[in-house]
C-alpha cells in the first residue's frame, strides 16, 4: 500500500493523500512530504517515481528490483539510499535464520521516499512517532533520515544479543552431548554471522558519507547525527567480529569434544580386542588337526582337563586386563 505523510509550512499534518495530491505538496517548500511504498507492484509503483517525483530510471529501476547491498547514490536533486533492516528467527526445526529486509530511500530538499517488498518494524515505528507529533518533521527530510537510519540500526543490536544466546546454548549443547544437529546449527549460525557482517560493513559506510561528504541534501547541522549512528555501527562491527570468533571457536570445540568421544571408543574396542586375543590364540593353536595322538588320550576329555582349560581361558583376559592398568594404557 501507499501511504503518505505531509507536513504543510502552517505546522498542519495531512495523511493518506492521494498520488495525484504529491504534486501539489512538492510545491511546498517549506512542508516535508513522506511517501512510504509498501508491498505494492512495481508497475504501481514506477509512474510514481518517475513522473511525480522525477527520479531517474537508474535509481527507479534499482529500488524496483531489491537486490543491492548499502550504498548512496548522489543524484544532485536527491539522495538515493539503500539500508537494510535484520530479522533473526529461531525455528525448532529448521534452526536459526537471519533474514535481511531491503529499505530503498529517497531524499530530497522537502520529501523524503521510502520503499519496502515488506513490513519493517523501525520504518513503523517512526512512522508513529510522526503521526503522534507532527513536530518530528520540522527539522526537514535529513532529519528524518537520520531517525529512520537510527530506527533500523537499533534494531541490530536485539539481533546479535539473540545471536549471542544462542550461541552460548549452543556451546552448553557442544559440551553435553554434540549430536549431527549441532554440527548443523553452528554452521547456521556461522552464516548468520557472515551475512550480518556482510551488511553491517557497508552499511557502516555509507552512514559514514553521509556524515563526512558534502551532500546538497543534507544539512552540516544534521551531520553529527550521521556519525552518532555511523559509532553505532563501528561498535556493533566490532561485536559481529567476536561474535564471529567465538562461532569458529564452538566448531573448533565441537571437533574437539567428537575427537575424544571417537577416542574413548576406539580405545575399549581396543581393549576388548586385547582381552580377547589370548584366548582366540589358545583356542586357534590347540584346534588346528596338524597333530595325531599315537596313543588313546582319554584323560584330555575328562572333566578336570575341561575345568583347567576353562580356567586358563576365563584367568587370561582377567590377567591381560591387570597388566593393562599397571601400565596405566587404561
Amino acid at each position: 500500500m501507499i501511504h503518505s505523510l505531509y507536513r504543510t509550512q502552517d505546522d498542519k499534518l495531512r495523511t493518506e493523500l492521494k498520488p495525484d495530491e504529491f504534486a501539489t505538496a512538492l510545491q511546498d517548500a517549506n512542508g516535508l512530504l513522506w511517501v512510504d511504498f509498501c508491498q505494492t507492484p512495481p508497475e504501481e509503483d514506477a509512474p510514481i517515481l518517475l513522473q511525480t517525483f522525477g527520479f531517474h530510471p537508474l535509481a527507479v529501476d534499482d529500488a524496483l528490483q531489491e537486490s543491492h547491498v548499502p550504498k548512496v547514490d548522489d543524484w544532485g536533486q536527491f539522495l538515493y539510499i539503500v539500508s537494510h533492516a535484520v530479522v533473526f528467527d529461531v525455528d525448532a526445526q529448521d534452526g536459526e535464520h537471519l533474514d535481511t529486509l531491503e529499505l530503498d530511500v529517497f531524499v530530497g530538499k522537502n520529501y523524503i521516499v521510502t520503499h519496502h517488498d515488506k513490513p519493517i518494524a523501525a520504518v513503523d515505528r517512526v512512522w508513529a512517532l510522526c503521526q503522534r507529533d507532527a513536530r518530528r518533521l520540522r527539522d526537514g527530510a535529513d532529519h528524518l533520515l537520520y531517525e529512520l537510519a537510527d530506527a533500523l540500526v537499533a534494531d541490530y543490536m536485539p539481533v546479535v544479543d539473540e545471536i549471542d544466546e544462542a550461541l552460548d546454548r549452543l556451546e552448553d549443547e557442544v559440551f553435553e552431548k554434540p549430536t549431527s544437529e549441532t554440527l548443523e546449527r553452528i554452521f547456521q549460525l556461522k552464516r548468520a554471522v557472515l551475512h550480518l557482517r556482510r551488511i553491517i560493513s557497508p552499511q557502516r559506510e555509507v552512514l559514514n558519507k553521509l556524515a563526512r561528504d558534502d551532500y546538497p541534501v543534507i544539512d552540516s547541522r544534521d551531520r553529527i547525527y550521521f556519525r552518532d549512528v555511523y559509532d553505532h555501527l563501528v561498535r556493533l562491527y566490532d561485536i559481529v567480529e567476536s561474535l564471529r570468533d567465538l562461532v569458529g571457536g564452538a566448531l573448533d570445540t565441537y571437533l574437539s569434544v567428537i575427537n575424544n568421544r571417537m577416542n574413548e571408543i576406539m580405545r575399549t574396542l581396543t581393549v576388548i580386542t586385547t582381552l580377547f586375543m589370548p584366548i582366540s590364540f589358545i583356542t586357534g593353536f590347540f584346534g588346528m588337526n596338524f597333530f595325531q595322538p599315537v596313543t588313546p588320550l582319554k584323560v584330555w576329555t575328562d572333566r578336570p582337563v575341561f575345568m583347567l582349560a576353562l580356567a586358563i581361558v576365563l584367568l587370561t583376559p582377567v590377567g591381560m586386563y591387570m597388566w593393562i592398568r599397571r601400565r596405566g594404557w587404561m
